[in-house]
């Protein structure tokens, strides 16, 4: 279904009010201002949050409206800095059991460059194994389970924590590790 079908009601005035002036340099500026005192946020969800903006009032300034130096000012000053939204969002999924994989992705979906992305990728990396004994305790996979468990019951847990990003290694021995005893990285 089309988006503006399905969502015709946001789009509609209501009585007796007023729209929205459309965007100046000023209000631009204020906005993106508001945004990331509010969020932490990376270059492109700023970006992506201030053409949406434009998008919905439209622009008064003169000439093309300035997202891509707002955005690089914003950079500069501080206010958005992908490396650490980055490494802050990869402790956040790895706390959470989430493997490098699958912090990835979500760093990826959330517009961070490829190089702040593979230093971080890296070290979620580095984590790994903690990372998915997390999601296995959390889960109650493998020796963490309340009982023994049962071929189905494997299997579940191996798609799970593959689907969250782990190597099939790691999942391969944490499931199959021998019920009631907590595995090592090593062993």
């Amino acid at each position: 279904m089309d988006a503006t079908v399905a969502q015709s009601w946001r789009m509609r005035p209501r009585p007796g009010h007023t729209p929205a002036p459309p965007l100046d340099d000023d209000s631009l500026s204020r906005l993106a201002l508001g945004y990331v005192g509010r969020y932490a946020t990376t270059r492109a969800r700023l970006a992506a949050y201030l053409e949406r903006k434009l998008a919905q009032r439209g622009w008064a300034g003169e000439g093309d409206p300035p997202v891509a130096t707002l955005v690089a000012r914003f950079a500069s000053l501080g206010y958005v800095d992908d490396l650490a939204y980055a490494n802050a969002r990869a402790r956040v999924l790895q706390r959470r059991g989430y493997g490098a994989r699958r912090i990835g992705a979500a760093l990826r979906a959330a517009g961070i460059a490829d190089t702040d992305r593979a230093s971080v990728e890296d070290s979620a990396a580095a984590g790994g194994w903690a990372a998915a004994l997390a999601l296995a305790r959390r889960r109650r996979f493998g020796p963490f389970a309340p009982i023994s468990p049962d071929r189905a019951a494997r299997q579940r847990a191996v798609a799970a924590m593959l689907r969250a990003g782990h190597p099939l290694e790691f999942v391969i021995r944490i499931v199959e590790w021998p019920f009631g005893t907590v595995p090592d990285e090593d062993g």
